[in-house]
């Protein structure tokens, strides 16, 4: 089972479909600046130790200035951004917006990467945004008080942001473990300093211990666990379609422990995205 890559595949998505639901339960004890440090320091924590473990520490200056980059997009702005989106929408909206990252994906390969596009992209990139506009319409029409506009702003931009980030991953050289070590080292010291400007850190034990489940499900082992199912399968487009599972059963521990009503156009939307997102993948 071990040596299996659908095992290490299931178990990330099993791992990844509970963050959205581990998002609002923990940002009710703690707010998302503070949730993001304590993560993202579990995060490193974590990161380092395997790092240790596998004697995979390489320092250098690039090091230094790549982790500074990618730790100020990946960490530090992606997860305050999509946090403070979480914290104002309903967590099914929050997810599902914010799963449009890989559209915005094949959109920047297209422009930054200058890869050709062809019908196909074109209708994938149009089928994932027309889910996404149903599910901040759908559910704005669906509720009586409509919803958040700075929110849907929030999820929106983090999808962005998360694409930019791959964007330059793909340039990215460093060992994988290394480099998520210090990117979460860095991101957890950005955070740090703007709790200081800020003037404040608040937390109880409620809020402790959903970050350490976010930092651990979210930000560490879950990567390196997936990557290990990557890397072991030899159809790699069949294990890693297995990852478009994660949407639809973070949707069923949100309407089960959040009791959250699921909206139609959620699920709906939601289908159009993953649908986008498979007709548009290279």
């Amino acid at each position: 089972m071990l040596s299996s890559p659908y095992f290490y595949a299931l178990s990330a998505v099993l791992m990844w479909s509970t963050v959205a639901t581990a998002f609002k339960l923990t940002l009710s004890h703690i707010d998302p600046v503070s949730m993001l440090f304590c993560s993202s320091a579990v995060a490193s924590v974590v990161l380092w130790g395997l790092c240790a473990a596998g004697r995979r520490c390489a320092f250098s200056r690039r090091w230094l200035y790549m982790s500074s980059l990618m730790g100020f997009l990946n960490p530090f702005l992606y997860y305050l951004v999509l946090f403070q989106a979480y914290n104002r929408l309903p967590a099914q909206i929050a997810q599902s917006i914010n799963y449009t990252w890989a559209i915005v994906l094949v959109i920047l390969s297209i422009l930054v990467l200058r890869q050709r596009i062809g019908i196909r992209e074109i209708a994938g990139v149009l089928l994932g945004f027309s889910g996404a506009v149903l599910i901040s319409s759908g559910g704005a029409l669906l509720s009586p008080d409509g919803l958040d506009s700075v929110g849907l702003i929030l999820a929106f931009s983090s999808s962005f942001i998360w694409a930019t980030y791959w964007i330059l991953a793909m340039r990215d050289d460093r060992d994988r473990i290394v480099a998520f070590a210090g990117n979460f080292t860095m991101g957890a010291l950005y955070t740090g300093v703007f709790i200081l400007l800020r003037g404040g850190f608040t937390c109880n034990a409620g809020g402790i211990l959903g970050s350490i489940w976010i930092g651990l499900m979210e930000m560490g082992i879950t990567f390196l666990v997936w990557d290990r199912a990557l890397k072991l399968a030899e159809n790699t487009a069949r294990v890693a379609n297995l990852i478009y599972l994660t949407p639809f059963l973070s949707l069923l521990l949100i309407g089960g422990v959040l009791s959250e009503k699921i909206m139609v156009s959620t699920v709906a939307g939601l289908i159009l995205i993953v649908a986008g997102i498979l007709i548009a993948r290279r």
